[in-house]
Protein backbone atom coordinates (compact mmCIF):
# COMPACT_ATOMS: atom_id res chain seq x y z
CA UNK A 1 0.00 0.00 0.00
CA UNK A 2 1.16 3.83 -0.49
CA UNK A 3 1.29 5.94 1.89
CA UNK A 4 -0.57 8.78 1.12
CA UNK A 5 1.19 12.56 0.54
CA UNK A 6 -0.16 16.32 0.22
CA UNK A 7 1.25 18.36 -2.43
CA UNK A 8 1.01 22.07 -2.74
CA UNK A 9 -0.13 23.13 -6.15
CA UNK A 10 -0.35 26.47 -6.98
CA UNK A 11 -3.30 28.42 -8.09
CA UNK A 12 -6.62 26.55 -7.77
CA UNK A 13 -10.31 27.84 -7.67
CA UNK A 14 -11.65 30.35 -4.81
CA UNK A 15 -9.66 28.80 -1.99
CA UNK A 16 -8.25 25.09 -3.12
CA UNK A 17 -5.03 25.36 -2.90
CA UNK A 18 -4.13 22.06 -1.77
CA UNK A 19 -4.72 18.39 -3.05
CA UNK A 20 -4.69 15.35 -0.95
CA UNK A 21 -3.55 12.02 -2.77
CA UNK A 22 -5.54 8.70 -2.42
CA UNK A 23 -3.29 5.94 -0.56
CA UNK A 24 -4.94 3.78 -3.15
CA UNK A 25 -5.14 3.92 -7.26
CA UNK A 26 -8.83 4.82 -8.38
CA UNK A 27 -8.97 1.90 -10.82
CA UNK A 28 -10.42 -1.19 -8.42
CA UNK A 29 -13.40 -3.34 -8.61
CA UNK A 30 -14.72 -0.61 -6.41
CA UNK A 31 -18.58 -1.65 -7.22
CA UNK A 32 -17.89 -5.21 -6.01
CA UNK A 33 -16.85 -4.17 -2.48
CA UNK A 34 -19.25 -4.36 0.71
CA UNK A 35 -18.45 -3.81 4.08
CA UNK A 36 -18.85 -6.79 6.64
CA UNK A 37 -18.82 -6.44 10.57
CA UNK A 38 -19.80 -3.60 13.13
CA UNK A 39 -19.06 -0.23 12.84
CA UNK A 40 -15.58 0.82 14.84
CA UNK A 41 -13.58 3.77 14.31
CA UNK A 42 -9.93 1.84 15.33
CA UNK A 43 -10.55 -1.20 13.91
CA UNK A 44 -9.60 -2.94 10.56
CA UNK A 45 -12.61 -3.49 8.22
CA UNK A 46 -12.69 -5.54 5.64
CA UNK A 47 -14.85 -5.50 2.72
CA UNK A 48 -16.08 -8.91 0.94
CA UNK A 49 -17.99 -9.82 -2.19
CA UNK A 50 -21.39 -8.45 -2.41
CA UNK A 51 -24.07 -7.62 -5.59
CA UNK A 52 -23.11 -5.27 -7.71
CA UNK A 53 -25.58 -2.69 -9.77
CA UNK A 54 -25.48 -2.86 -13.39
CA UNK A 55 -22.55 -0.24 -14.94
CA UNK A 56 -22.57 1.29 -18.07
CA UNK A 57 -19.72 0.16 -20.58
CA UNK A 58 -18.02 3.51 -19.27
CA UNK A 59 -17.78 2.90 -15.64
CA UNK A 60 -16.88 -1.23 -17.03
CA UNK A 61 -13.17 -0.80 -15.25
CA UNK A 62 -15.02 -0.03 -11.55
CA UNK A 63 -16.83 -3.50 -12.17
CA UNK A 64 -14.05 -5.59 -13.07
CA UNK A 65 -13.97 -8.95 -11.16
CA UNK A 66 -17.56 -8.37 -9.85
CA UNK A 67 -18.07 -11.84 -9.13
CA UNK A 68 -14.84 -12.62 -7.25
CA UNK A 69 -13.87 -9.66 -5.00
CA UNK A 70 -10.47 -10.02 -3.07
CA UNK A 71 -10.79 -8.91 0.58
CA UNK A 72 -9.99 -5.53 1.32
CA UNK A 73 -8.95 -3.93 4.50
CA UNK A 74 -9.28 -0.34 5.93
CA UNK A 75 -6.15 0.56 7.87
CA UNK A 76 -6.67 2.16 11.17
CA UNK A 77 -5.40 5.79 10.56
CA UNK A 78 -2.34 5.40 12.80
CA UNK A 79 -1.16 2.83 10.71
CA UNK A 80 -1.23 5.11 7.95
CA UNK A 81 2.08 7.29 7.23
CA UNK A 82 0.70 11.35 7.50
CA UNK A 83 -2.90 9.91 8.03
CA UNK A 84 -3.03 10.97 11.57
CA UNK A 85 -1.34 14.15 11.35
CA UNK A 86 -3.73 15.19 7.95
CA UNK A 87 -6.90 14.97 10.26
CA UNK A 88 -5.64 16.70 13.14
CA UNK A 89 -5.34 19.67 10.71
CA UNK A 90 -8.90 19.70 9.73
CA UNK A 91 -11.04 21.41 11.91
CA UNK A 92 -14.03 19.62 13.07
CA UNK A 93 -17.28 21.24 14.23
CA UNK A 94 -18.93 20.66 17.90
CA UNK A 95 -20.00 16.68 16.67
CA UNK A 96 -16.33 15.60 15.61
CA UNK A 97 -17.48 16.38 11.16
CA UNK A 98 -16.35 18.33 8.63
CA UNK A 99 -18.34 19.21 5.43
CA UNK A 100 -18.03 16.76 2.31
CA UNK A 101 -18.87 17.95 -1.14
CA UNK A 102 -18.93 15.65 -4.15
CA UNK A 103 -17.95 17.30 -7.25
CA UNK A 104 -18.05 15.13 -11.14
CA UNK A 105 -14.38 14.89 -12.12
CA UNK A 106 -14.98 14.80 -15.50
CA UNK A 107 -18.04 17.26 -15.59
CA UNK A 108 -17.16 19.79 -12.37
CA UNK A 109 -20.41 19.26 -11.52
CA UNK A 110 -21.37 19.25 -7.68
CA UNK A 111 -23.08 15.88 -7.23
CA UNK A 112 -23.76 16.13 -3.24
CA UNK A 113 -22.86 17.40 0.26
CA UNK A 114 -22.54 15.27 3.12
CA UNK A 115 -20.48 14.92 6.28
CA UNK A 116 -17.53 13.17 7.30
CA UNK A 117 -15.75 12.23 10.00
CA UNK A 118 -12.05 10.94 10.74
CA UNK A 119 -12.87 7.47 9.82
CA UNK A 120 -15.20 8.05 7.22
CA UNK A 121 -12.15 10.48 5.77
CA UNK A 122 -9.49 7.64 6.18
CA UNK A 123 -11.41 5.08 4.88
CA UNK A 124 -11.77 7.18 1.50
CA UNK A 125 -8.88 7.48 1.12
CA UNK A 126 -7.76 3.76 1.40
CA UNK A 127 -10.35 2.23 -0.85
CA UNK A 128 -10.82 5.23 -3.07
CA UNK A 129 -14.76 5.17 -2.57
CA UNK A 130 -16.72 8.07 -0.96
CA UNK A 131 -17.72 7.25 2.79
CA UNK A 132 -18.90 9.94 5.21
CA UNK A 133 -20.90 9.85 8.32
CA UNK A 134 -24.74 9.54 8.04
CA UNK A 135 -26.19 11.64 10.79
CA UNK A 136 -29.82 10.59 10.36
CA UNK A 137 -28.16 6.78 10.44
CA UNK A 138 -26.09 8.09 13.21
CA UNK A 139 -22.85 5.71 11.47
CA UNK A 140 -20.73 5.64 8.45
CA UNK A 141 -22.19 5.37 5.40
CA UNK A 142 -20.12 3.85 2.28
CA UNK A 143 -22.52 5.53 -0.65
CA UNK A 144 -23.65 2.92 -2.60
CA UNK A 145 -23.52 -0.15 -0.23
CA UNK A 146 -27.54 -0.21 -0.94
CA UNK A 147 -27.83 0.96 -4.07
CA UNK A 148 -25.03 0.29 -5.96
CA UNK A 149 -24.52 3.73 -6.76
CA UNK A 150 -20.83 4.50 -5.74
CA UNK A 151 -18.64 7.51 -6.42
CA UNK A 152 -15.21 6.46 -7.29
CA UNK A 153 -12.61 9.08 -5.58
CA UNK A 154 -10.21 10.52 -7.65
CA UNK A 155 -8.50 13.18 -5.33
CA UNK A 156 -9.21 14.70 -1.72
CA UNK A 157 -9.60 18.44 -1.88
CA UNK A 158 -9.76 20.68 1.43
CA UNK A 159 -10.40 24.85 1.76
CA UNK A 160 -7.68 26.89 2.73
CA UNK A 161 -9.76 27.14 6.53
CA UNK A 162 -9.25 23.63 6.49
CA UNK A 163 -13.25 22.89 7.49
CA UNK A 164 -14.53 21.35 4.54
CA UNK A 165 -13.24 18.70 1.96
CA UNK A 166 -14.18 18.01 -1.81
CA UNK A 167 -14.56 14.47 -3.10
CA UNK A 168 -13.44 14.65 -6.30
CA UNK A 169 -15.10 11.46 -8.21
CA UNK A 170 -16.99 9.71 -10.61
CA UNK A 171 -20.72 8.63 -9.87
CA UNK A 172 -21.05 4.84 -10.91
CA UNK A 173 -25.02 5.99 -10.97
CA UNK A 174 -27.09 8.56 -9.82
CA UNK A 175 -25.35 10.58 -6.65
CA UNK A 176 -28.58 11.59 -5.16
CA UNK A 177 -30.94 8.98 -3.36
CA UNK A 178 -34.37 10.51 -5.66
CA UNK A 179 -32.45 9.17 -8.72
CA UNK A 180 -31.23 12.35 -9.90
CA UNK A 181 -28.04 12.53 -11.24
CA UNK A 182 -27.07 15.36 -8.67
CA UNK A 183 -28.66 16.91 -5.86
CA UNK A 184 -28.64 20.23 -7.08
CA UNK A 185 -32.30 20.09 -9.48
CA UNK A 186 -33.89 23.64 -7.99
CA UNK A 187 -33.03 26.60 -8.38
CA UNK A 188 -33.77 29.99 -6.66
CA UNK A 189 -34.32 33.35 -8.42
CA UNK A 190 -35.86 36.77 -8.28
CA UNK A 191 -38.97 37.78 -10.55
CA UNK A 192 -39.40 40.78 -12.95
CA UNK A 193 -41.08 42.46 -9.51
CA UNK A 194 -38.57 41.35 -6.97
CA UNK A 195 -40.47 38.28 -5.60
CA UNK A 196 -38.59 35.59 -5.08
CA UNK A 197 -39.65 32.27 -7.42
CA UNK A 198 -38.75 28.30 -6.42
CA UNK A 199 -38.58 25.97 -9.66
CA UNK A 200 -37.01 22.87 -10.96
CA UNK A 201 -37.21 18.84 -9.41
CA UNK A 202 -35.94 15.67 -9.30
CA UNK A 203 -37.27 14.79 -13.10
CA UNK A 204 -35.82 17.11 -15.29
CA UNK A 205 -32.70 19.12 -15.76
CA UNK A 206 -33.58 22.60 -16.61
CA UNK A 207 -32.83 24.18 -13.29
CA UNK A 208 -30.08 22.33 -12.42
CA UNK A 209 -26.24 23.49 -11.53
CA UNK A 210 -24.90 22.81 -14.36
CA UNK A 211 -20.99 23.98 -15.43
CA UNK A 212 -21.64 26.01 -18.87
CA UNK A 213 -20.62 22.83 -21.32
CA UNK A 214 -23.40 20.62 -19.43
CA UNK A 215 -25.32 23.53 -19.80
CA UNK A 216 -24.79 23.61 -23.33
CA UNK A 217 -25.42 20.03 -24.14
CA UNK A 218 -28.64 20.35 -22.13
CA UNK A 219 -30.03 23.04 -24.47
CA UNK A 220 -28.95 20.94 -27.70
CA UNK A 221 -30.88 18.35 -26.38
CA UNK A 222 -33.59 20.54 -25.44
CA UNK A 223 -33.70 21.95 -29.03
CA UNK A 224 -33.42 18.71 -30.23
CA UNK A 225 -36.61 17.41 -28.66
CA UNK A 226 -38.65 20.27 -29.59
CA UNK A 227 -37.63 19.67 -33.44
CA UNK A 228 -38.65 16.13 -32.90
CA UNK A 229 -41.77 16.44 -31.22
CA UNK A 230 -42.53 19.64 -33.75
CA UNK A 231 -40.06 19.58 -36.83
CA UNK A 232 -42.22 22.41 -38.91
CA UNK A 233 -42.41 24.93 -36.70
CA UNK A 234 -38.60 24.65 -35.33
CA UNK A 235 -36.93 26.98 -37.02
CA UNK A 236 -33.86 26.78 -34.36
CA UNK A 237 -30.24 26.50 -36.04
CA UNK A 238 -29.47 23.95 -33.66
CA UNK A 239 -32.52 21.84 -34.90
CA UNK A 240 -31.48 22.49 -38.65
CA UNK A 241 -27.75 21.04 -37.99
CA UNK A 242 -29.58 17.81 -36.25
CA UNK A 243 -31.51 17.35 -39.38
CA UNK A 244 -28.79 17.53 -41.87
CA UNK A 245 -25.36 15.66 -41.14
CA UNK A 246 -23.83 17.17 -43.93
CA UNK A 247 -24.05 20.42 -43.15
CA UNK A 248 -23.43 19.69 -39.92
CA UNK A 249 -20.09 18.13 -40.90
CA UNK A 250 -19.64 21.01 -43.03
CA UNK A 251 -19.51 23.70 -40.04
CA UNK A 252 -17.54 21.35 -37.72
CA UNK A 253 -14.55 21.39 -40.58
CA UNK A 254 -15.17 25.59 -41.29
CA UNK A 255 -15.07 26.26 -37.65
CA UNK A 256 -12.08 24.33 -37.27
CA UNK A 257 -10.46 25.85 -39.75
CA UNK A 258 -11.44 29.79 -38.80
CA UNK A 259 -9.73 28.63 -35.42
CA UNK A 260 -6.49 27.66 -36.91
CA UNK A 261 -6.87 30.54 -38.86
CA UNK A 262 -6.91 32.55 -35.67
CA UNK A 263 -3.08 31.63 -34.96
CA UNK A 264 -1.92 31.64 -38.45
CA UNK A 265 -3.25 35.45 -39.13
CA UNK A 266 -2.45 36.38 -35.41
CA UNK A 267 -6.05 37.72 -35.22
CA UNK A 268 -5.67 38.07 -30.69
CA UNK A 269 -6.79 36.03 -28.14
CA UNK A 270 -10.54 37.25 -28.34
CA UNK A 271 -10.85 36.22 -31.74
CA UNK A 272 -9.18 32.49 -30.89
CA UNK A 273 -11.91 32.15 -27.28
CA UNK A 274 -14.62 33.76 -29.91
CA UNK A 275 -13.83 30.42 -33.00
CA UNK A 276 -12.84 27.67 -30.57
CA UNK A 277 -16.83 28.40 -28.50
CA UNK A 278 -18.38 28.26 -32.10
CA UNK A 279 -15.94 25.23 -32.97
CA UNK A 280 -17.68 23.82 -29.20
CA UNK A 281 -20.79 24.42 -30.34
CA UNK A 282 -20.91 22.76 -33.30
CA UNK A 283 -19.02 19.82 -31.94
CA UNK A 284 -21.25 19.32 -29.54
CA UNK A 285 -23.85 19.72 -31.65
CA UNK A 286 -22.74 16.33 -33.85
CA UNK A 287 -22.05 14.69 -30.77
CA UNK A 288 -25.56 14.72 -29.73
CA UNK A 289 -26.20 13.58 -32.95
CA UNK A 290 -24.73 10.43 -32.09
CA UNK A 291 -25.52 10.02 -28.59
CA UNK A 292 -22.33 10.57 -26.85
CA UNK A 293 -22.44 12.56 -23.56
CA UNK A 294 -20.15 15.07 -22.82
CA UNK A 295 -19.15 13.54 -20.01
CA UNK A 296 -17.66 9.96 -22.13
CA UNK A 297 -15.69 12.73 -24.03
CA UNK A 298 -14.20 14.53 -20.59
CA UNK A 299 -13.58 10.61 -19.14
CA UNK A 300 -11.87 10.00 -22.52
CA UNK A 301 -9.12 13.19 -21.83
CA UNK A 302 -8.75 11.95 -18.46
CA UNK A 303 -7.85 8.57 -19.29
CA UNK A 304 -5.13 10.51 -21.69
CA UNK A 305 -3.37 12.10 -18.24
CA UNK A 306 0.25 10.65 -17.90
CA UNK A 307 0.60 9.35 -21.16
CA UNK A 308 2.73 10.71 -24.04
CA UNK A 309 0.05 11.65 -27.26
CA UNK A 310 2.43 10.56 -29.54
CA UNK A 311 2.26 7.16 -27.76
CA UNK A 312 -1.27 7.11 -27.03
CA UNK A 313 -1.95 8.00 -30.79
CA UNK A 314 0.54 5.00 -31.78
CA UNK A 315 -1.58 2.47 -29.33
CA UNK A 316 -4.76 3.16 -31.05
CA UNK A 317 -6.34 0.42 -33.31
CA UNK A 318 -6.24 1.23 -36.89
CA UNK A 319 -10.03 2.61 -38.58
CA UNK A 320 -12.20 0.07 -40.10
CA UNK A 321 -12.44 0.26 -43.97
CA UNK A 322 -15.47 1.84 -45.09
Amino acid sequence: MHSPAVVTTPGGVGCVRARLLLARPLLQPACCWSRTGAPCKSAVRRRGPAPCAAVSAAHAPYALNVEIAAQKEVLPESDVEGMPAFLDSLKWDGNGLATAIVQHVDTGEILMQAFADRAAISETMQTGLATFWSRSRKGRWCKGETSGHFIAVAAVHFDCDRDSLIYLGDPIGPACHTGAASCYFNEVGSGEGGEVRQAGGKDTRSHAALPTLLALERTIQDRRAASEADPENNKSWTAKLLRNPELLCSKVREEAGELCETLENDEGKERAASEAADLLYHAMVLLNAQGVPFENVARQLRSRFGTSGIAEKAARPPKTPQ
